[in-house]
């Protein structure tokens, strides 16, 4: 894992327009949990390390876990399986949980989600990708990888558990490009089938030039051409249901 040059991290344009994100690591590789340290410091002030754990047993027992807005978890921490622990862990500390992981074991990645995690970043991963991980998770969104997302999808629209797919479906991809506030959206403009732009852009509490702006982006990363075709393309997809809801939640 490479980590990010400060000043690259610390410029006026990461000026903090909120309270940093509180960020706990959970890792049993000192190197690697040294790097992820000066990592998430370099990223002040849009974040910051409240505490760190090298056990399953520190994990659970430190006081800053339960606080914190993101756990960063290596599942397998000196031997044991956080993963398996992780629904009970979920219960104490309500942060949201980003697993990172040095194994392509898509099962497990799976089960993790599962049971909680809100998303799955590989420790390959370039460092700034593992902080807009963090950032993308702590606002309520999944990071997952394509395949994983394409499964979780399936499970929330067949409504079963489901085995992989062998391939990636097209509009899956789609809906996974969608931010969480784009999702909330496309959900509200199907709820709202009719109403008048400045209607529904009330109920969303933003400018109408602003749910246009949404709109024109939204359109583009489904391939739609107006409202008529998001409407039928959200209900074909579940976009409009509680799928839709969980992904923004």
């Amino acid at each position: 894992m490479r980590v990010a040059d400060p000043s690259t991290l610390t410029s006026p344009e990461f000026a903090p327009l909120r309270p940093a994100i509180r960020v706990f690591v959970a890792e049993d590789h000192h190197i690697t949990l040294w790097g992820l340290h000066r990592l998430i410091d370099a990223a002040s002030p849009r974040m910051e390390v409240v505490g760190t754990a090298s056990s399953r047993d520190e994990l659970i027992n430190h006081s800053a876990a339960a606080t914190a807005d993101v756990l960063v978890l290596d599942l397998d921490l000196g031997g044991e399986d956080v993963g398996a622990a992780l629904a009970s862990l979920r219960q104490r500390c309500p942060g949201h949980v980003l697993v990172l992981t040095g194994t392509d074991d898509v099962a497990q990645h799976r089960a993790a989600v599962m049971k909680g995690a809100r998303g799955v970043v590989h420790k390959s991963e370039p460092a700034q990708t593992i902080l807009n991980a963090i950032e993308k998770v702590n606002n309520g969104e999944v990071w997952l990888h394509r395949t994983l997302l394409g499964e979780v999808l399936g499970l929330f629209t067949s409504g079963t558990p489901a085995a992989a797919p062998r391939t990636i479906d097209p509009h899956a991809m789609r809906i996974s490009s969608l931010t969480a506030r784009e999702r909330e959206v496309v959900v509200t403009m199907v709820e709202c089938t009719g109403a008048k732009q400045l209607v529904v852009a009330d109920k969303l509490g933003m400018s109408e030039h602003t749910l246009r702006n949404h709109l024109t982006t939204i359109y583009s990363k489904l391939g739609v051409r107006g409202r008529l075709e998001l409407h039928l393309f959200a209900t074909t997809h579940g976009l409009g249901t509680a799928m839709g809801r969980w992904l923004t939640a």
